[in-house]
């Protein structure tokens, strides 16, 4: 008899949210987990996306995938942070000599 499978956090709400975020205020790395079927074999791989958060001239937030020279040690360490995540993860993922 088949498991029955468990609604996720996505199925329920209806979208997709991040697997996890590291912080350095004001830049972020955001991994998302991204599913595929090859071969009829149901995989996953993660992607990472870095960015930095600021207010525009009226006061809202906005993302930018560009950074300023005092932003680096920042991106370094959430982007380093990020690979410790999933180098240390048990999740079976597909790796780059894999496509």
């Amino acid at each position: 008899m088949e498991k029955p499978k468990i609604p996720s956090v996505n199925d329920v709400l209806g979208r997709k949210l991040p697997e996890k975020t590291f912080r350095a205020s004001p830049v972020s790395a955001t991994i998302w987990t991204n599913e595929f079927e090859r071969d009829g074999k149901q995989s996953t791989y993660q992607t990472v996306v870095v960015e930095r958060s600021y207010k525009d001239k009226n006061n809202a937030w906005q993302k930018t995938s560009t950074f300023r020279i005092a932003d680096l040690p920042k991106v370094a360490l959430v982007v380093t942070k990020a690979y410790e995540y999933l180098a240390l993860s048990d999740t079976d993922t597909i790796e780059e000599e894999d496509w």
